[in-house]
């Protein structure tokens, strides 16, 4: 059977969930809120935006009221408002399902807004503004007053936050460096030394740091997450913060340099020192090999952080890359080289036996067949004695799984791999015991080789070896990512490793290719560093606290494609549902993009502004979505009508394309971006990846063909 054709790919995704189940469950659910007192709440989240209602979302209305950038936006607790902040300096507030402006509140401020807050338990009364100005006041949105105005930050403030049940805190975060509290219930004079700095991370990574957002944990109100000028995430416990003085230039020229590379005599201005583990970082385990590129064209900047709707997880949107989610209950470090089911047989304690059995010629399964460590369970012990979940073999996959998996390795051979790795990841998500679906979906990404992929493809080959430690094609694969990722000495400890175990599969053109590659880049000391060095990039000041806090970054859970963040430095992420259960995000080629947040599989991309949208704001309750960007209006989205058959103009067809050509937009140079910005069509060359290491260990599990298609990009 041939593979769907990229338009009616989404068609066939969505045909591989159990729609009977699911409205099975809303009757059933519907049902058991009768009695239930627990259910409603619970009813409501599960159903606040359903794949149906996804599937129908489209443009209800347009609100027309500014006269600049609309550029924050912002839903009330209740919903029933919508806060707006534009570069005409107005703060309108707006009645959006009667789709009416209600006040429109003349700031007062000299420069573009870029933050709006609702103040909780105001009755929806008071509202918070930031702008470039670098003050930060408080509206009466009534009276059209301003009743509060701070200047303590130095230049542009980006994003404020507020603390569910607590109307008199906000915290700002500026591009100045720092972070402040501003608390309403006390007095304040705003001078050259406001004691009200909780983050000043100028000390830590330089004289030019700048805070691009900052978000309160909304279950755990003492959580603070704060994105900067870097791709690192770090999450501060308020608790064990105390507001302190720093002073500030009067302009952004003005700062002076980082206080850390001063002498001890001017320690005094720095405030005071973080408590240890006060603070925790996060960062995509593959990013700091890209700072150190000097020959990177765009910059690493975190434009957005939020919590999840349960507060365990925190999303952000990362501009000239991707978007993550880091998990803040269960965090995960970086994976590189370990791991027992990769060290040979002789160096494993506890588990000789099972690997020594995967180490000899015929032992290698490509997951093919079941790794049985532990009698006849199925279940593999590690090192330290813990069990792992079964392992369920590619000769006993269930006939649902088997279809996908055929269709997906379909699409492989056909070099359709952003289409293979949706269906490979939906696979997964109905049974993630299978390692030959992380071992094919490694493939494809090695040859997709988007951003963040080859990070990717080595995480799938540690999740197929942990399942089945006679992997062959994995454990090659996972030698070729490190060598890609540039940790080449753990990339030859790798592959000594895959000598021990395989050595059948160790005497073929493609390993010996792989050898020498890895010992040529050894030996010219190609590779800027191994994994220990962290790759701090020379054109960073860090002090020595922030080098051990970098090292110790955690690492992503979810990863997600298909934007493009280069261009403005507010672009928002956030969950979309009372659950999370999408995640929604702007892009700058006017359209925004909605993912499922478990398969992290592209479901949907609407055309939501003429150059760039930047702001995408759920409604708390309703399945109903507001967003803004370079156009001067706010546009709301919501399921359209079931038999409303006139097809929607602004749903962008062909994802798959727009994905791509955004991967494409993000890698271009500074003329390559101009060109295609004026409409010419540019085609990307041949992918250097070769599918050399599919035919290390035997078999066709995936597609034999390396000859790459072209890239087609779309105008922005």
């Amino acid at each position: 059977m041939n593979p769907p054709s990229a338009h009616l790919f989404t068609k066939y995704v969505d045909s591989c969930y159990d729609w009977q189940r699911i409205h099975e469950n809303v009757l059933t659910q519907s049902i058991s809120r009768e009695w239930d007192t627990r259910q409603p709440l619970r009813f409501q989240r599960n159903l606040h935006v359903s794949p149906a209602f996804i599937k129908r979302l489209g443009l209800e209305t347009e609100l027309a009221g500014h006269n600049g950038c609309v550029n924050c936006l912002q839903w009330s607790d209740a919903g029933t408002l919508l806060a707006s902040g534009s570069d005409d300096l107005r703060c309108n507030i707006w009645e959006p399902l009667a789709h009416s402006l209600k006040v429109s509140i003349e700031t007062g401020h000299s420069g573009n807004i870029f933050s709006v807050k609702f103040l909780p338990q105001t009755n929806e009364q008071t509202v918070a503004t930031c702008a470039a100005d670098g003050k930060v006041k408080v509206h009466n949105a009534p009276m059209r007053e301003t009743t509060h105005t701070f200047h303590c930050h130095s230049t542009r403030v980006k994003r404020l936050a507020v603390a569910p049940g607590t109307p008199y805190l906000i915290w700002s975060g500026s591009e100045d460096g720092t972070v402040r509290q501003f608390d309403l219930r006390e007095p304040h004079n705003c001078s050259n030394r406001c004691c009200n700095v909780l983050v000043n991370l100028n000390p830590y990574i330089g004289n030019f740091a700048e805070i691009k957002s900052v978000s309160i944990n909304p279950c755990h109100s003492y959580l603070l997450a704060v994105g900067a000028n870097d791709p690192y995430v770090r999450i501060y416990d308020l608790r064990m913060l105390k507001p302190h003085a720093f002073p500030t230039a009067a302009t952004t020229d003005d700062r002076r340099p980082s206080p850390c590379f001063q002498d001890e005599s001017s320690e005094a201005d720095t405030g005071y020192p973080l408590p240890g583990d006060c603070v925790q970082y996060y960062i995509a385990g593959h990013l700091p090999n890209k700072m150190a590129d000097r020959r990177r064209y765009r910059n690493l900047v975190s434009t957005y952080v939020t919590f999840s709707p349960n507060g365990q997880e925190v999303l952000v949107n990362l501009g000239g890359e991707q978007v993550y989610i880091f998990d803040v209950h269960q965090p995960r470090y970086p994976q590189c080289l370990k791991g027992s089911y990769i060290l040979p047989s002789s160096l494993v304690n506890g588990v000789s036996k099972e690997l020594g059995d995967a180490s000899s010629p015929i032992g290698g399964t490509n997951g093919f067949r079941k790794h049985l460590a532990d009698g006849a369970t199925g279940i593999h012990v590690d090192q330290h004695g813990y069990k792992r979940r079964k392992c369920v073999g590619a000769d006993n996959l269930p006939e649902r799984i088997a279809m996908i998996k055929s269709r997906a390795n379909q699409l492989f051979s056909d070099q359709r791999y952003t289409e293979a790795i949706s269906l490979y990841s939906h696979a997964i998500l109905i049974n993630d015991n299978i390692p030959i679906l992380y071992g094919n979906r490694a493939a494809a990404f090695m040859k997709r080789r988007w951003d963040g992929d080859i990070y990717s493809a080595l995480r799938d080959c540690h999740s197929a070896l942990s399942l089945d430690p006679g992997h062959v094609k994995a454990h090659f694969r996972l030698c070729r990512c490190l060598y890609e990722l540039a940790w080449v000495e753990e990339a030859r400890t790798a592959l000594t490793h895959f000598v021990d175990k395989f050595p059948a599969n160790s005497r073929s053109p493609t390993f010996d290719q792989l050898r020498d590659e890895i010992d040529a880049a050894l030996v010219k000391g190609k590779c800027e560093r191994s994994r220990d060095s962290n790759g701090h990039s020379p054109m960073r000041n860090e002090s020595v606290e922030e080098r051990g806090l970098e090292r110790d970054a955690y690492d992503y859970k979810l990863r997600y494609c298909g934007h493009c963040n280069t261009t403005t430095d507010i672009k928002e992420a956030n969950y979309f549902g009372s659950n999370g259960q999408y995640i929604v995000a702007g892009s700058d080629d006017g359209s925004f993009f909605i993912w499922e947040k478990h398969s992290t599989n592209l479901v949907k991309v609407m055309r939501g502004d003429e150059s760039i949208v930047n702001c995408l704001q759920p409604h708390p309750t309703n399945c109903i979505l507001a967003t803004s960007g370079i156009d001067h209006v706010v546009r709301l989205w919501s399921p359209r009508h079931e038999d409303n058959a006139v097809e929607d103009e602004r749903l962008v067809e062909d994802s798959i394309k727009a994905a791509t050509a955004n991967q494409k937009r993000m890698n271009a140079d500074p003329l390559e971006v101009m060109l295609m910005n004026m409409g010419y069509r540019l085609t990307a060359g041949g992918s250097s990846t070769t599918d050399s290491e599919d035919r290390v260990g035997g078999g066709s599990n995936e597609g034999d063909d390396d000859s790459a298609s072209s890239v087609q990009c779309s105008t922005s």
